[in-house]
């Protein structure tokens, strides 16, 4: 007996949800705290509205064909918390060395005497995130996960100590938190 030929799963999209697909695999996703767009045609995946569901068909046969269906499903499913609930990160600025200072300026984020160097350090952020700089916790959140890990992980590299003992300057900006929600 052969294989199919290409492998499909579906959705089930919320109330409060809209979905647009744009031929062959470019969504849009709008919820009540934004819209969230994406191509999937570079997963070879082709997607289709039916009432209630979105279903995904991938073509192609085997582990390959099955990782790239539930890689685009998953994705599916961060876009639709993301417009309905949103995603937080919460990074803590670890210090014990040099008092670090930092702040947002516009699209930017700015680490001043980060293990006393002499000049800021400029971490740039992606647009569609918010940053929010609460005494010792960096708050990022937004509505596209992809963006918010981004941003996330910018601050956290950004943020790196070269040219020092690791074991011993701890200094840093580190993620120690993920959620679902806005906060």
């Amino acid at each position: 007996m052969s294989k199919p030929k290409f492998q499909e799963d579906s959705i089930t999209i919320p109330q409060d949800v809209q979905v647009e697909i744009t031929p062959p695999a470019y969504l849009r996703v709008k919820g009540k705290l934004g819209v969230v767009e994406r191509d999937f045609s570079h997963a070879g995946a082709e997607l289709s509205l039916d009432t209630g569901l979105l279903k995904i068909k991938v073509y192609g046969r085997g582990r390959n064909c099955l990782a790239r269906l539930g890689t685009v499903k998953a994705n599916i499913k961060n876009m639709i918390i993301g417009v309905t609930q949103g995603y937080t990160y919460r990074l803590k600025i670890v210090q014990s060395h040099f008092p670090i200072s930092v702040k947002v300026q516009g699209n930017n984020l700015i680490v001043e005497n980060f293990t006393g160097e002499k000049y800021p350090r400029v971490i740039r952020l992606p647009d569609g995130v918010k940053v929010q700089v609460k005494g010792d916790d960096v708050i990022v959140s937004g509505i596209d996960k992809f963006l918010v890990g981004l941003a996330a992980s910018r601050i956290e590299q950004g943020s790196r100590i070269t040219r020092k003992d690791l074991r011993k300057f701890l200094d840093g900006i580190y993620i120690y938190e993920k959620k679902i929600g806005m906060s």
